[in-house]
């Protein structure tokens, strides 16, 4: 692998999408049900690519902007990030193709880009 292996994935999730609202629409037990299959299979997912995991990332939460304006508080599409180490970007994208995240949980889609740049401490 090259120098530049390392790839940052992003999950996006429009939360007023059909998706989400089906998913809002669920009664507790159902999406309870749905949260254990999901946790099971993000966690089958974890194991399967373990040796491609460079950090494992997790759940993004409220966002703070910060601008010449200042600080205030915006609503974003991004939901959970991974870096993940691929020989190329297109094998970087691939390595989420059927993720939990979207055939199980609600999320729309993953952005996958190049980490560039040096290796922090380099």
């Amino acid at each position: 692998m090259s120098a530049n292996d390392k790839y940052l994935a992003v999950f996006t999730s429009n939360k007023a999408s059909a998706r989400w609202q089906a998913w809002y629409a669920m009664s507790d037990a159902e999406r309870d049900a749905r949260d254990e299959a999901g946790l099971a299979a993000l966690k089958a997912w974890d194991e399967t690519h373990r040796d491609a995991i460079v950090y494992a990332g997790g759940p993004l939460g409220p966002t703070k902007r910060t601008s010449p304006d200042g600080v205030a508080d915006v609503v974003n599409e991004l939901t959970v990030f991974v870096v993940v180490r691929a020989p190329s970007h297109e094998a970087a994208a691939k390595l989420f193709e059927g993720h939990p995240h979207f055939t199980i949980f609600p999320c729309d889609s993953v952005d996958v880009m190049p980490l560039l740049g040096p290796e922090p401490g380099a």
